[in-house]
C-alpha cells in the first residue's frame, strides 16, 4: 500500500483476517503482502503454502470471525488503522516488527505528535514515582506525548501525570481486557482527556506472559526515546530498552542507589552506554535534533544487539511454534526456474545453509545461487511452518527441532 493511502473496508477486513490467521506475525504479513500483492491473494495462498511446508492444515481466520471482531471494536469506538495509512504513527511504522494493524481507541491526532516512553518498576520506590511524575509532566509541558504500558507503578504514575498534556497507553491484551483491571478508570480518563489506547491483539484476548514483551516493542516503537526509571536486572522495562536499541531509539536511564535492587538494571544501562537522565534537559537535548529530522521510514536496523540477556523473550513472538516439517524443503512453484532458463523446477535444501546463528538473506542468496525473490519465497515457507526466526538486519536463523 502506498504511503498515505487508505484501505477500503474490504481490504481492511482482509488485512484483519490475514494478521489473525495462524502463524502470521508482522514479518510474515509483510512477506505475504509483498509476494502476492495484497491480503486477499495472500489469504488464498496460505493453505497451499501450509501444505508445501508439511502442514496438513493451517487455520485461516474466517470472514465471519473478522466481521465479528470489527463490530465488537466499533461498539467501543475502536478504529483499526493500517500501516501506511495517514493516521498510522510514523515512528512505529519505522520499526522492524511494527504491527500491520493497530486498534486505536481515543484520539488519532495524538499519534502524530512526538513521543517519549516512560517505563519502570511496578513496585517502584516513593522517590522513583515522584521522579517519574515530575519528568513526565515536564516532558508533556515541553510538547512530548508520554507513552507507557498502563502497568502498575511507574507506568501508572506517568500516565496520570500527563492526562492533560497527552498520553498513550499500549495494552498487552485486547482493548476489552484491561490489565491490570484496577487501571480501567485510568484508561477511560486517558481517552476522555484526548489521549489514546492502542492494542494489536484481538478483542477478548486475555494477556499472557509473552504478550507483554510484544506490547513493549510497540511502546518503544511509538517513541523517539525510552526513559527507564527503576528496573531490576530482569525487569520487563529492560526488554523495552532492548527493543528501543534495536529500533535505533534513544535510551535514557535514571541512576539509583547501588544498594537498591530496583536500580540495578538502570545502573547497568548507564554502564552499557545509555544516557544518564537526572532531569528534563538530559532528554530534550538529545531528542530535539531527532524530532526535527523526523522518523526514518526505511531504517537500516542492523544486527540485534541482545545486550540485556533477553533473547529468549523475542523468538519471533508473533509466530507461535507449530508442528514442523521434515528437514528437506522444496521451493514453491511461483515461477521458480533455474538461472539457465530451462524451465525445470529448482529443488534446494535451504535448511542445510541455515543454523541457529543469524545469516543475512543476501548471503543465503549468494551461497545458494538463487535470486533474492526465490530465497524469500523459500524462507516464507519455513516461516509459515514455524521453523524460521527473523532478526534485525534482514537476517534469519533456523529454529531447532525438538
Amino acid at each position: 500500500m502506498s504511503a498515505g493511502a487508505l484501505l477500503t473496508d474490504e481490504q481492511r477486513l482482509d488485512w484483519l483476517r490475514l494478521i489473525r490467521s495462524e502463524n502470521v506475525g508482522p514479518r510474515t504479513f509483510r512477506a505475504l503482502i509483498n509476494q502476492y500483492g495484497g491480503a486477499s491473494a495472500a489469504l488464498e495462498a496460505l493453505p497451499d503454502l501450509a501444505r508445501r511446508s508439511g502442514r496438513a492444515a493451517l487455520k485461516v481466520t474466517s470472514r465471519a470471525a473478522a466481521e465479528k471482531e470489527l463490530a465488537a471494536a466499533a461498539r467501543l469506538g475502536i478504529r483499526f488503522i493500517a500501516m501506511g495509512e495517514p493516521d498510522y504513527p510514523k515512528t512505529l511504522q519505522a520499526a522492524d516488527t511494527a504491527p500491520p494493524l493497530i486498534g486505536v481507541r481515543g484520539s488519532t491526532e495524538i499519534l502524530s505528535r512526538p513521543a517519549v516512553a516512560m517505563v519502570g518498576s511496578r513496585n517502584a520506590s516513593a522517590a522513583g514515582l515522584t521522579f517519574a511524575e515530575r519528568l513526565s509532566r515536564q516532558l508533556g509541558e515541553f510538547g512530548y506525548v508520554i507513552v507507557s504500558g498502563l502497568a502498575r507503578g511507574i507506568d501508572t504514575r506517568a500516565h496520570k501525570a500527563t492526562l492533560a498534556s497527552g498520553t498513550i497507553a499500549v495494552l498487552a491484551g485486547g482493548q476489552d481486557r484491561v490489565y491490570p483491571p484496577e487501571n480501567e478508570p485510568l484508561l477511560l480518563a486517558i481517552i476522555e482527556n484526548g489521549g489514546a489506547v492502542i492494542s494489536e491483539m484481538p478483542m477478548g484476548w486475555e494477556p499472557r506472559g509473552r504478550d507483554f514483551p510484544r506490547r513493549n516493542r510497540i511502546v518503544s516503537g511509538l517513541s523517539y526515546g525510552v526513559v527507564v526509571v527503576e528496573a531490576a536486572r530482569r525487569s520487563g522495562s529492560l526488554i523495552t530498552a532492548r527493543f528501543a536499541l534495536e529500533q535505533g531509539r534513544e535510551v535514557f536511564a535514571v541512576p539509583g542507589s547501588p544498594l537498591d535492587p530496583r536500580a540495578e538494571g538502570t545502573n547497568d544501562l548507564i554502564r552499557d552506554g545509555a544516557t544518564l537522565c537526572a532531569g528534563l534537559e538530559h532528554v530534550t537535548n538529545v531528542l530535539e535534533p531527532l524530532v526535527a529530522a523526523g522518523p526514518k521510514l526505511d531504517p537500516d536496523m542492523g544486527e540485534p544487539l541482545h545486550l540485556l540477556g533477553t533473547e529468549e523473550l523475542w523468538d519471533e513472538l508473533d509466530l507461535p511454534e507449530i508442528g514442523r516439517p521434515a528437514v528437506g524443503m522444496v521451493l514453491p512453484d511461483a515461477g521458480l526456474l533455474d538461472e539457465a532458463g530451462d524451465g525445470d523446477r529448482i529443488e534446494i535444501d535451504l535448511v542445510s545453509l541455515l543454523g541457529p546463528s543469524p545469516v543475512p538473506v543476501d548471503d543465503l542468496a549468494r551461497q545458494s545461487g538463487l535470486s533474492i525473490r526465490h530465497v524469500q519465497m523459500a524462507l516464507l515457507e519455513l516461516e509459515i511452518a514455524g521453523r524460521l526466526e527473523r532478526h534485525g538486519g534482514n537476517a534469519v536463523s533456523l529454529i531447532a527441532t525438538s
